[in-house]
């Protein structure tokens, strides 16, 4: 089994490309109303305008705005959770920032990744929107071709399942179940769109990220059997 201090924890947080569908340029237009159009059918009442808010969790037409990562290290009050974030409006550079990170961490040692719904979500979109930015995919972070047992990507909703592929469990819903404490916060996932594009307050997504992981770590710990799951200290490192 892994050593925790070699596992790295992170969320990300995404948003559309644009504020608004009468932003986009008429060929993104045409090109979302085509993707809308295998959408709506979940969605009733929905149009293919109103239902733009729903195109940052594409990667065709969303886009990263921030990526925070935890490790645990042993202190001397037990185990701390060490949070560093790459965040900002050009998304090539957060990209790169982590990429960058990224390959020199896993370049030594039996290293993961862990991630909530990351092998259907964070890990594919990011490794899509480097596609897009150029901007090079870590070779852990690259699942193409690989043989399951050569994939170092852990999931926490995954875990979860147990094999039963039937349904999704939300992170703050697998917390709550297994009595994990988290931080109360003034945001969920469905306002990150409005924070980012009406109020302009990026720091405030980067806190709601921060906090996610710290959850996340705590619940992989806590499926793992580790006693110390509620106890877990963090710190935020600049």
């Amino acid at each position: 089994m892994t050593a925790l201090q070699n596992i790295l924890f992170l969320d990300i947080e995404t948003v559309s490309q644009f504020p608004e569908y009468r932003y986009m340029p008429e060929d993104w237009q045409q090109l979302w109303n085509k993707k809308a159009e295998t959408i709506l059918k979940y969605h009733e009442g929905q149009t293919t305008e109103s239902l733009y808010q729903r195109s940052s969790i594409y990667a065709e037409f969303g886009k990263v705005i921030c990526i925070s990562c935890g490790i645990i290290i042993h202190s001397g009050d037990g185990k701390k959770l060490i949070i560093k974030s790459f965040y900002g409006d050009d998304e090539k550079e957060v990209l790169l920032r982590f990429s960058n990170m990224l390959q020199s961490w896993a370049s030594a040692g039996d290293k993961l990744l862990c991630a909530h719904n990351g092998k259907e979500f964070d890990f594919p979109f990011l490794c899509r929107r480097m596609i897009i930015n150029n901007v090079p995919i870590p070779s852990i972070l690259n699942v193409r071709g690989k043989k399951p047992w050569e994939v170092n990507l852990l999931d926490t909703m995954e875990m979860w399942k147990f094999g039963d592929y039937k349904s999704y469990t939300a992170l703050n819903l697998l917390a709550h179940v297994l009595n994990v404490p988290t931080s109360k916060d003034d945001i969920d996932g469905s306002m990150v769109g409005e924070v980012y594009w009406k109020e302009k307050n990026l720091e405030r997504i980067v806190t709601y990220c921060q906090k996610d992981v710290v959850t996340l770590t705590r619940v992989y710990l806590r499926l793992t059997g580790d006693p110390s799951a509620s106890e877990l200290n963090f710190e935020i490192k600049e």
